[in-house]
């Protein structure tokens, strides 16, 4: 029987968080990005040996050694994101999707077909172009004779940041029943959206659906405050007015009872433009329930976050850093990021957050992985 290490592929792999993730267990036999700055954030905390840089579209199956246990990818989200132009999976970046896809099928003719794929993207995927990105997706993986189905998890479940995400697991072991559920299986990550999504499938491509059988992880024991850095720097009076300005009533009504109240409470804002009545308006939008906003790259549709703390009457704010950015996203302190503040967030804003990778691996990929080594054996 095969015993660990497991082998991993890790395409569009940005700083690397996905073999953060997967942890000590597996084994990374390639990586792929095309961003040469997010590439240097990867070799500087795993090494280049196993780094390709460049477009997905120009590789080849030469390019890629042997056979991996897990091909992983986490392919661009700005055509899928509601904060994006939604073209789909004809848009110019998530068509990188494609590019991968390719190389998945080319492996396949040469008997190096990865044993597990797991494609990541925003929840947006399930209703892109009123849904048939999703199924077209799907339609790729049933014609290539995968089994597959798909969980929408929350970050917030690991880590204080709402970052929800959709994880489409696809394999052809013969043990991979063993881990799934009735259809009609309660399940905190089988969503209204993707019951829609896996409902409106063609019936062909629904008789390849799997219902991944993942209960719920434990509680998350770490909070907003203990993300962040007690050095960091506050903004002026004058600034956190200047935020606190442009607030709609609802949120300036937030910071209020906030302060009534007298307790200290940590929150986070995001400024964004607004539609009210007609008019374009920038407005600052908090949060105070425990929890980051979804973390985004400088062009990620969105200015980066503020940290808002309410304590004893009074108000301050500043900007969330980037090494708070790399704690929300389940990155050790001893990961190196990129000198500025910009293009740390390049690396930290686009990424699946490590913890959840790492629990979608020892829940899931590992235990299919294991068993089929097992009936094999």
């Amino acid at each position: 029987m095969r015993h660990p290490p497991f082998t991993a592929c890790e395409f569009f792999a940005g700083g690397g968080m996905a073999r953060a993730g997967l942890g000590p267990r597996w084994r990374t036999l390639f990586a792929n990005d095309f961003d040469p700055g997010k590439a240097a954030a990867y070799r500087a905390n795993f090494g280049g040996e196993t780094l390709r840089v460049g477009d997905v579209w120009n590789l080849t199956t030469a390019d890629l050694p042997g056979r991996a246990d897990l091909a992983w990818a986490s392919s661009p989200c700005q055509d899928f994101s509601l904060a994006g132009a939604r073209a789909g999976l004809q848009g110019g970046r998530s068509s990188a999707l494609l590019g991968f896809w390719r190389l998945v099928r080319a492996l396949d003719a040469e008997g190096r077909a990865p044993r597990t794929v797991v494609i990541e993207n925003v929840t947006g995927l399930l209703t892109s172009d009123g849904g048939r990105d999703f199924t077209a997706l799907c339609g790729m993986l049933a014609d290539e004779g995968w089994r597959f189905g798909a969980l929408e998890v929350d970050a917030s479940l690991f880590v204080p940041q709402s970052r929800p995400r959709v994880f489409v697991i696809a394999t052809r072991e013969p043990r991979a029943d063993a881990l799934c559920g009735p259809p009609e299986e309660a399940s905190p990550f089988r969503t209204r959206a993707l019951k829609q999504a896996q409902g409106a499938l063609p019936e062909p491509v629904k008789a390849r659906w799997l219902w991944w059988r993942l209960s719920a992880p434990p509680s998350r024991n770490a909070d907003l405050a203990s993300m962040l850095e007690p050095a960091a720097a506050w903004d002026d009076a004058e600034g956190t007015d200047r935020l606190l300005a442009l607030t709609s009533p609802l949120h300036r009504a937030r910071v209020e009872a906030a302060r009534t109240s007298r307790e200290r409470l940590i929150g986070t804002a995001y400024r964004r433009v607004r539609v009210e009545h007609g008019v374009r308006v920038q407005r600052a939008e908090l949060r105070f329930d425990g929890l980051a906003g979804c973390l985004r790259t400088p062009a990620g549709g969105s200015s980066r976050q503020f940290v808002v703390e309410v304590a004893g009457g009074e108000v301050r704010s500043r900007r969330l850093t980037a090494r708070e950015g790399a704690r929300l996203m389940g990155l050790p302190d001893d990961y190196l990021l990129p000198a500025g503040a910009t293009a740390a967030w390049r690396v930290v804003g686009d990424g699946v957050a490590a913890p959840v990778v790492r629990w979608l691996a020892e829940r899931l990929l590992e235990p299919l992985l294991t068993d089929a080594a097992r009936a094999a054996a």
